[in-house]
């Protein structure tokens, strides 16, 4: 890291001085708490976690140093489970972000969709509420792309779309029952409960950072 992108010992200090607070904060909601799944609790353990990674970084950052502290995983962090011992249905919850990083690739990617099938990119452009089906329109051109793959072939073709992968996760929660149909589809993703997950499955760049901060520089 160059000097310049360098924390300042000021900032490095300020840091280990958000941990004292998080540190006092945390042991106060442990004092307090009102029972085993106490959110004020479970707010500051992650506060705890955030104020120690970020003054880890800096320490590390500034004089090439690292804590004793050990930043949990998302799987780690998830509050206590709340769910039924035996599930009777499970709900799936996928987020994935995407980068347009080649917007001609985009568009030339969703026009060829659009002549061989005009009436998936009339569809799009309703959706989209724009006249436009796809043309110079990159918000025509990803309803096109969107209404003709399955995310899953997206994920595993996005570059040939002028797409870059952002992070991505995936939640199983546990149900007693399935939801009545249509019920949720007004907002899908209101009624997510950390404390009904089973497992979760995280995808991102930082986690490849900390895997190369480990293993260090290969030697010659």
């Amino acid at each position: 890291m160059s000097d310049a992108a360098q924390p300042t010992a000021a900032e490095v200090r300020a840091a280990a001085e958000a941990v004292k607070v998080a540190l006092d904060r945390h042991l106060d909601a442990v004092e307090r708490r009102t029972g085993d799944d106490d959110p004020a609790v479970y707010d500051a353990f992650n506060e705890l976690a955030a104020a120690a990674e970020a003054y880890d970084e800096r320490l590390y950052d500034r004089y090439d140093e690292v804590t004793p502290f050990e930043i949990p995983g998302s799987e780690e962090s998830l509050p206590p489970y709340t769910g039924p011992e035996e599930p009777n249905a499970v709900s799936v919850l996928i987020r994935r972000d995407y980068a347009v990083v080649e917007t001609k690739r985009l568009l030339a990617q969703a026009q060829r969709i659009a002549d061989a099938d005009p009436d998936v990119a009339l569809d799009a452009a309703q959706r989209a509420g724009t006249a436009a089906i796809v043309g110079g329109s990159v918000h025509a051109a990803l309803g096109v792309l969107f209404g003709e793959y399955e995310p899953d072939e997206i994920a595993s073709r996005h570059k040939e779309f002028g797409l870059a992968e952002g992070d991505s996760t995936l939640w199983v929660a546990a149900a007693e029952d399935l939801p009545e149909p249509g019920e949720w589809l007004y907002a899908p993703f209101e009624q997510a409960d950390p404390q009904q997950v089973v497992c979760r499955f995280d995808v991102s760049s930082v986690f490849d950072d900390e895997l190369d901060e480990v293993e260090g520089p290969e030697q010659d």
